[in-house]
């Protein structure tokens, strides 16, 4: 089946709508959320449910090993465009980044509840994929109080989460809601993540139960004015009491059967979690190396602090004179070389003007690695070195020169290891022969024993008897009897033509008699 092309005006839809959604990418905050150090497996449930809230602009599989540092999600961020860390760990439980030049924000989690916990407290949950393909709307409560370190919060929670245009706002978008409540007394951040639901008001329970998809049953009822009038068969906790906390008129059509424009409608919540009770450490510069901007428990005065930043800025500059020393030393050492080096070959020239080998023109840099001079005279150009400068030269000055050995140190060659008399290499074959060899003891040498001159030799050494013969001194191999038989009594094989020859002359009978059988 060939599936229809797009109209004109639909590509052009399809193109902008996709022009604008990268636009609208590349504008919004994105944040990764991970672990730091060994955690249980409640803080990675954490870290999970935290990914979910941050959703869709977070990273949702990011793989974290054990062998990464913080440098690493750094240099990752950048081509990214990801503008946030949340950090979660076992000693500093929280923190929260801004890249790339911070500030950090230290939190402690004092208690915390996950989305599974949550929800199955709950007598009716309502959480579905569909509300998590848009980001949630931010509502801080109570951040408007004087201080640096609240507004700093504040602001670091906004730029965490999208903006928001509201004369351009789609309802529609809008599904989920992030609370955070702060407390000026105990100083602590409640931390709530709301599903939202929009349902129409001013409608009996009986046509609220009509609107809604799953149709109620009817079949005790004789006319349908029941339902509409008495709500009949309808328990309270259908409805939800609604009061003006959450009624409101709405702007546009939002989803949902009854929610018209213009109309009055309740706003209902209901927490999927997960839920956090934060507690602010300090803040402090940078990606966690600069100076402490604020802390809850250490409270200093402005000549400590002052002292502090002073003590900073001396080691800062003591770490910049070390710097420009060691850039110093460097620079010095290399032109003592290569002044060691010029004078080398000047001295070299003057030697072999007076000698007459070679002009001006011909002497070469010894060090030069192309068309380098032969081992001899290399080692009289280290040589004539040592005499003129009082140093040992550089390995790769002179390339075909050896390095002069210590004074406790032989300069002959090693010398071969001797061998004891009759002790020669296994390769040799005259040391076996020799001599010398084997005669301490009177033994008999290798080379004594006596050749053998085939087998009439060996068979009149033994005796003279055949392999087959019975009796005799000699015969080693004759066999024990066996019955009135012996082991090695059968006659020889005397070949497949000559069996031939026997079995056609009567040559069977002998086989079985050899054989036993007779």
């Amino acid at each position: 089946q060939v599936r229809p092309s797009f109209t004109k005006n639909q590509k052009k839809a399809r193109e902008a709508a996709s022009r604008v959604a990268e636009e609208t990418y590349s504008t919004v905050p994105h944040t990764f959320v991970f672990h730091r150090g060994q955690i249980g497996k409640n803080v990675t449930q954490l870290v999970a449910d935290m990914r979910r809230v941050m959703e869709p602009f977070t990273a949702r599989s990011l793989k974290v090993r054990k062998n990464n540092v913080l440098k690493d999600f750094v240099a990752v961020a950048g081509p990214l465009g990801i503008t946030h860390f949340s950090i979660f760990s076992k000693t500093e439980n929280t923190r929260l980044a801004r890249l790339p030049k911070g500030p950090t924000l230290y939190f402690r989690v004092a208690k915390y509840t996950l989305s599974k916990d949550v929800v199955s407290s709950l007598k009716r949950h309502r959480m579905h994929e569909q509300q998590f393909s848009h980001h949630p709307l931010l509502v801080l409560n109570n951040f408007g109080i004087e201080g640096m370190h609240i507004k700093l919060m504040a602001t670091m929670f906004q730029n965490m989460f999208p903006s928001i245009n509201v004369h351009k706002l789609n309802l529609n978008s809008i599904k989920r809601c992030v609370l955070l409540n702060y407390d000026p007394v105990s100083q602590e951040v409640e931390f709530r993540h709301y599903s939202l639901k929009v349902v129409p008001v001013g409608m009996s329970r009986g046509v609220k139960k009509l609107m809604q998809e799953k149709f109620p049953n009817m079949s005790k009822l004789e006319d349908i004015s029941e339902l509409l009038m008495k709500g009949v068969n309808l328990s309270e906790s259908e409805a939800e009491q609604d009061g003006d906390h959450n009624i409101t008129e709405l702007p546009q059509v939002y989803s949902g059967r009854g929610n018209m424009a213009s109309q009055q409608s309740a706003v209902r919540l209901t927490e999927i979690g997960p839920r956090m009770t934060l507690q602010l450490v300090k803040i402090s510069e940078g990606m966690g190396e600069g100076k402490v901007l604020y802390h809850s428990f250490i409270s200093k005065t402005e000549e400590e602090i002052q002292e502090m930043l002073k003590r900073k800025e001396a080691r800062l500059k003591e770490k910049e004179e070390r710097k420009r020393k060691q850039e110093q030393n460097v620079a010095l050492k290399k032109e003592k070389r290569d002044q060691n080096k010029q004078k080398s070959l000047e001295g070299i020239k003057r030697k072999r003007q007076q000698e007459g080998q070679v002009s001006d023109d011909e002497v070469e840099d010894p060090g030069k690695q192309e068309d380098q001079a032969p081992a001899e005279e290399s080692e009289d150009e280290a040589e004539y070195y040592r005499q003129a400068v009082g140093e040992e030269p550089d390995e790769d000055m002179f390339p075909g020169a050896k390095r002069k050995r210590g004074p406790g140190k032989s300069t002959k060659p090693f010398k071969k290891r001797k061998l004891s008399p009759g002790k020669g290499p296994p390769h040799d074959k005259k040391s076996f022969k020799s001599s010398d060899r084997g005669n301490k003891d009177g033994r008999k040498r290798f080379g004594d024993r006596k050749p053998l001159d085939g087998r009439n030799r060996f068979r009149q050494s033994e005796g003279g008897k055949r392999f087959g013969q019975k009796g005799g001194k000699g015969n080693r191999f004759a066999g024990q009897k066996k019955g009135d038989k012996k082991f090695g009594g059968q006659k020889p094989f005397k070949g497949r033509a000559v069996m031939k020859r026997q079995k056609g002359a009567g040559g069977k009978k002998d086989f079985k008699h050899k054989k036993g059988k007779s």
